[in-house]
């Protein structure tokens, strides 16, 4: 037996466009810390003898863990914008 949903199940399904809109920022966010990461890294390794060696490379492992963890909160952030989040205020009846 096929059963359909009705139009007020289906309005709980839609995309809540302000949190996809925060998950994309996100990403953004994410692309620019992949990219300054590994760029500090590298200028650190490569001025071993500079007095601020262990400050900047202590930065670029800071900012390569932001960029892991911001990318996991981008993905959670789109995937709970497209199937919503229980016990959210769009989900109750």
């Amino acid at each position: 037996m096929v059963t359909f949903e009705s139009e007020a199940e289906s309005e709980h399904m839609r995309t809540d466009r302000d949190q996809l809109l925060r998950g994309i920022k996100f990403f953004g966010y994410t692309v620019a810390l992949c990219f300054t990461a590994p760029f500090t890294i590298y200028q650190a390794f490569k001025n071993q003898g500079h007095p601020l060696y262990y400050p900047v490379l202590i930065l670029g492992f800071i900012l390569a863990i932001a960029a892991v963890v911001m990318g996991f909160r981008a993905v959670k952030t789109v995937v709970d914008a497209f199937f919503g989040k229980k016990g959210t205020a769009s989900h109750k009846e």
